[in-house]
């Protein structure tokens, strides 16, 4: 899954071939993964770790989505940071930092630490991932270019499913701690031989940063799910819930204040206005809503009601990773098919009513079920949003239009964790089944709604992908 993207190469002759360049994909490859793992592993652990630090359901909410809302709020400003300061600077930095963030994490014997590391891990991660990507696109030309970035998205899309397997194993082994603590010898293996590898990048030091717009973005997405959050335990109309739901009302406003008048916005708002981008970009925060919103649920579901182990929750999701592997050979071939238009909403049909059989199930052959049938579906939504937002647009406009969809994938899972802790708020404090039928049933109904909209605002016809553009 990538967080960036670069158009392919013009009509100029191609450089020579880097013959190490193989070895990098692999290192890049390999950082990624690691970045996308974390945002699905801690979920396992989440029961391990409140028990342990004594956290509360509104504290375990923001560990999952600290790192989600720092990792997309951040993403457009690691970006630019890469093409002023130069790739390979923004990416060993990166990797420094969310390496070091996980030790921190690791560690943590308290709420503040392992929030802070969780924003710290966010922030290394905006930082490496488009780096990451613009490496490759640079190093990679022609039939290459589109082989390299194939073999991104397939880690990263297997990396969501690994995550939340390889967060039972490690709590149930080592423990939770060690649901961090994996990062670092990874992260420094890389550390130590990446560097000699990475190419020298050109930069454009004297590119003005809009580090404002990055702030307001992130204060504003930040603002909502900390309301969404506190509606679970104050209540929707009370004043610690309406406050935040406001000021993040207004920080969005001067957020689109800022951005029209910067003459190097962080992002071109002009952008969203174009149909395509927007359907797209409503598809991935839809999409990542509700699979996060499933992953986090099932996971407290099974060991705090069902009362199963974290390794055997971590290995009663492999069928979830299968389904996502089946949703992903389908999706290509049905767009081919039948157009993004019906698949994303078909796949947002068959989303809901694994949430259906998760709302009307109290089994753990139910949930696992439920939980297969909802990934099956979105997997197609995520590829239909891809290639809607990139497919209808022109080939110049298609970096500037991933970056945005890109954003919203981590947003939107940010969004939807702190949709579906606030509905089942009850049941995650108490250990019990109370809430969790709602949540599920709220996730059903925002699946059978946005599959409505999508039949309205997706483009007929079939997309033309840019070559050498992607997304996760």
């Amino acid at each position: 899954m990538a967080h960036a993207t670069h158009a392919s190469a013009g009509t100029h002759p191609e450089p020579t071939a880097d013959p190490k360049r193989w070895t990098l994909l692999t290192l890049l490859c390999l950082s990624q993964f690691m970045l996308i793992v974390d945002v699905t592993v801690i979920n396992v652990a989440l029961p391990s770790i409140g028990a342990d630090l004594q956290l509360t359901r509104a504290t375990l909410t923001w560990a999952v989505t600290a790192y989600t809302l720092c990792f997309g709020g951040l993403m457009l400003l690691g970006g630019r940071l890469a093409d002023a300061f130069g790739a390979r600077r923004l990416l060993i930095t990166g990797l420094v930092l969310f390496t070091s963030a996980s030790l921190v994490t690791g560690l943590a014997g308290n709420a503040p630490v392992l929030i802070g590391g969780r924003l710290a891990q966010g922030v290394g991660a905006a930082l490496l991932s488009p780096a990451a990507l613009a490496t490759i696109t640079r190093t990679f030309h022609g039939p290459e270019r589109n082989k390299a970035l194939g073999i991104w998205a397939m880690l990263g899309g297997i990396g969501f499913a690994v995550g939340a397997m390889l967060g039972g194993v490690l709590t149930a082994g080592p423990g939770w701690s060690w649901v961090f603590f994996i990062n670092v010898p990874v992260g420094l293996g890389i550390l130590l031989t990446l560097p000699r590898l990475l190419p020298a990048s050109s930069s454009h030091g004297g590119r003005r940063i809009d580090l404002p717009g990055a702030v307001l973005v992130t204060a504003a997405t930040g603002s909502l799910i900390y309301g969404l959050i506190k509606a679970g335990d104050a209540g929707w109309s009370s004043t610690a819930t309406l406050v935040p739901l406001i000021g993040s009302a207004v920080l969005y406003t001067a957020f689109t204040v800022v951005e029209r008048k910067t003459s190097a916005p962080l992002m071109d708002l002009r952008i969203l206005a174009k149909r395509p981008v927007a359907a797209g970009s409503f598809l991935m925060l839809i999409a990542t809503g509700l699979l996060l919103g499933f992953v986090f649920l099932g996971s407290l579901y099974l060991q705090g009601v069902q009362e199963l182990s974290a390794l055997s929750t971590g290995a009663l999701l492999l069928p979830v990773a299968v389904a996502t592997a089946v949703g992903a050979h389908l999706a290509g071939h049905l767009i081919a098919h039948a157009g993004t238009r019906l698949v994303a909403a078909g796949g947002l049909v068959v989303s809901g009513c694994g949430s259906l059989v998760l709302a009307t199930s109290d089994s753990t052959a139910g949930t696992i079920l439920g939980l297969a049938v909802g990934a099956v579906g979105i997997i197609p939504v995520f590829v239909s949003a891809t290639t809607t937002a990139l497919g209808f647009v022109s080939h110049q406009e298609a970096g500037i239009a991933s970056g945005v969809v890109n954003t919203f994938h981590e947003v939107g899972g940010a969004v939807g964790v702190a949709v579906v802790s606030t509905v089942a708020a009850t049941g995650i404090a108490r250990h019990s089944a109370a809430g969790f039928p709602a949540a599920y049933t709220t996730l059903a109904i925002a699946a059978a709604v946005a599959s409505a909209i999508a039949l309205a605002v997706i483009p007929r016809g079939k997309p033309d992908l840019p070559e050498g553009v992607h997304v996760h």
